[in-house]
């Protein structure tokens, strides 16, 4: 009820937004009749057209962002049309006359009559009219949308929004001519300012054809005001929602969790946590639940969709996780493990892959990255977070246990207590029947990233270079968002603080060097250092060079650098720059990019 509030007042700002404009001509026309059987019945059919249209665009932008690649041109080719109709008013006139004419021939049939009938069809032409230009305030409100996914919720926010510009009109038209006259004075001043916004839309497009500047989409689809509708929500939402703000932490909770917590405590974590195993206690496990449904899911690999009923018979181990997740690459081997060692006598691991950045979203990244960590159970692509909610899920990694009967027996958060874990895991193998099950077997440590932390020396927080979430930044300026700038080097870092070095565009998500030669700083305390990188927006590789206090790693290097501290971002994901081996001390870690373009997530240790 508060977000359909929320929607409610934003709608009714629409008022005084140029988009209404074309809208006005329509909601006055039926004047001459009663409100209640001319002006209202408009109205209302316009509420409900503009729901439906802005519904099947949420869901049409879903499918974008899937395509990815494609999305991504078909929405520059959208905004270049956008811009142009702003540009020129015989384009636009052109683009919107098939409705302006339905509208016209609705006028015509229902013009002398009182008829309910030819009002609410007069209000679906105007609901259509008003779609495709209610812009920056639509967007918004698809934004905050977007973390519920489309369906009946995104719909309501959209009619609440409606019925608030809808409500406003109907001051407007009580108010009559004087407001009209008021409104068709100020068209010269509107059209200058639609001529303005054309030619900044079709620069923007250019430059991000061009790769230019990484940070000018968000700028045009006012990504300000998106996140702060996105912050909202999810205060509303309890802190649910897994790619909100936080602050990243370090420290113990008792004596075992690092790791950055999200809201009312979604994030990642390590360690095993006093009484998040549950369900492996020797008095038996408890039912918390039912396994939901799994239809939330975009896409998935390695199997066919499953549905819950699917797994009926089976005991089931669910897995959230992302792939840039260190604790959740840590817990991989274990469930490999599991799945080699139990598949064949009734156990199914699901993976389910809930994105933390954008770039997780993109079905070609998730599936290079489960062939690379040779995942072979189910993964379930749940970009919108369906099962997530589901599962009232808030943590990566979290592991559910399901018994054959699909009732959740017990559930794990973050890494640790595998001994328990596999100890359940047998327990409900042996009540649903299954026998000669192969003894529990020690798991070879991980290789690489997948490796164990070092708990004992881990001192520094996972921290996000995006200034949604940035923490600890040190600097002669403070960050700029959405503006490349140019950074000036901090003279001294204290333990956990970073600082950039030349320039850079900074966005909600992350850090876009501008120019070759940029760099990042970070004074850390533990035996493993990883950043979150991704290619320039073209794709084209970036080569680095990473030193730790001034010079070259040597022995120290980890597996995505060489001992001279080289190394090429060609991909998007975790990239493991630093391994130390012997005693861990504070250090200086510089990470220099001699191509522009990287784009820089987060930091994690271990």
């Amino acid at each position: 009820m508060l977000l359909a509030t929320l929607a409610f007042l934003a709608g009714a700002l629409t008022i005084v937004s140029p988009c209404i404009l074309p809208v006005l001509p329509f909601v006055f026309s039926r004047q001459s009749h009663s409100f209640a059987r001319g002006t209202l019945p408009l109205l209302a059919g316009m509420a409900v057209t503009f729901a439906a249209i802005a519904t099947l665009a949420a869901v049409g932008g879903a499918w974008a962002v899937r395509l990815n690649v494609y999305g991504r041109v078909l929405a520059l080719v959208l905004l270049a049309l956008f811009g142009a109709a702003l540009l020129s008013r015989p384009l636009a006139d052109l683009i919107s006359r098939p409705f302006v004419a339905l509208g016209n021939r609705l006028l015509e049939r229902g013009g002398s009559g009182g008829a309910v009938l030819p009002s609410v069809l007069l209000g679906v032409a105007t609901g259509l009219l008003w779609a495709p230009c209610a812009g920056p305030v639509l967007g918004l409100i698809l934004t905050g949308a977007a973390i519920n996914g489309p369906g009946a919720q995104t719909t309501l926010m959209l009619f609440a929004y409606a019925l608030g510009a809808i409500t406003s009109l109907s001051l407007a038209v009580l108010a009559g001519d004087r407001l009209l006259r008021v409104f068709k004075a100020w068209l010269p001043t509107a059209d200058g300012l639609r001529r303005v916004l054309g030619v900044a839309v079709l620069a923007g497009v250019v430059a991000i054809a061009a790769g230019w500047d990484t940070g000018v989409l968000t700028r045009l689809s006012s990504s300000g005001t998106a996140r702060l509708e996105q912050r909202l929500l999810e205060k509303l939402r309890g802190g649910a929602a897994p790619a909100g703000d936080g602050a990243a932490m370090t420290g113990a909770m008792n004596g075992s969790m690092t790791g950055s917590m999200t809201g009312s405590m979604t994030g990642s974590m390590t360690g095993s946590m006093s009484g998040a195993m549950s369900g492996a206690a020797a008095g038996g496990a408890p039912i918390e639940g039912e396994l939901p449904s799994l239809a939330g899911a975009t896409a998935w690999l390695n199997s066919p969709p499953l549905t819950a009923e699917d797994l009926r018979g089976k005991v089931v181990l669910v897995d959230f996780w992302t792939y840039s997740c260190i604790n959740c690459l840590r817990t991989l081997p274990y469930l490999r493990d599991w799945y080699a060692r139990y598949h064949d006598h009734g156990l199914v691991i699901l993976g389910v892959h809930a994105p933390e950045f954008a770039f997780e979203k993109d079905l070609g990244n998730v599936r290079r990255a489960v062939q690379q960590f040779d995942v072979r159970y189910p993964v379930a692509l749940d970009n919108d977070y369906a099962i997530w909610r589901a599962f009232d899920n808030q943590y990566w990694p979290a592991h559910y246990f399901v018994d054959a009967s699909g009732q959740i027996r017990g559930h794990h958060f973050g890494e640790g207590g595998y001994a328990e874990s596999e100890a359940l895991i047998r327990k409900l193998l042996t009540q649903a029947g299954y026998e000669n099950l192969p003894p529990p077997g020690s798991v070879s440590e991980g290789a690489g990233v997948e490796a164990a932390a070092d708990e004992a020396d881990v001192a520094s927080p996972e921290t996000y270079l995006g200034y949604d979430r940035a923490a600890n930044f040190s600097g002669a300026r403070p960050i700029v968002a959405d503006q490349p700038t140019d950074y000036p080097e901090a003279a001294t870092l204290p333990l956990n603080h970073w600082t950039l070095a030349g320039r850079w565009t900074v966005t909600a998500q992350s850090a876009a060097a501008v120019r070759a030669g940029a760099s990042i700083s970070f004074r850390f305390h533990a035996r493993d250092l990883h950043l979150v990188l991704g290619p320039a927006a073209s794709g084209a590789p970036v080569r680095y060079r990473v030193t730790v206090d001034g010079h070259e790693p040597g022995a120290a290097h980890g597996m995505d650098t060489d001992e001279h501290g080289n190394g090429t971002v060609r991909e998007q994901r975790l990239y493991q720059l630093i391994r130390q081996g012997g005693e861990v001390t504070d250090h200086t870690f510089r990470i220099e990019f001699e191509d522009p373009g990287v784009q820089a997530y987060s930091f994690t240790f271990g």
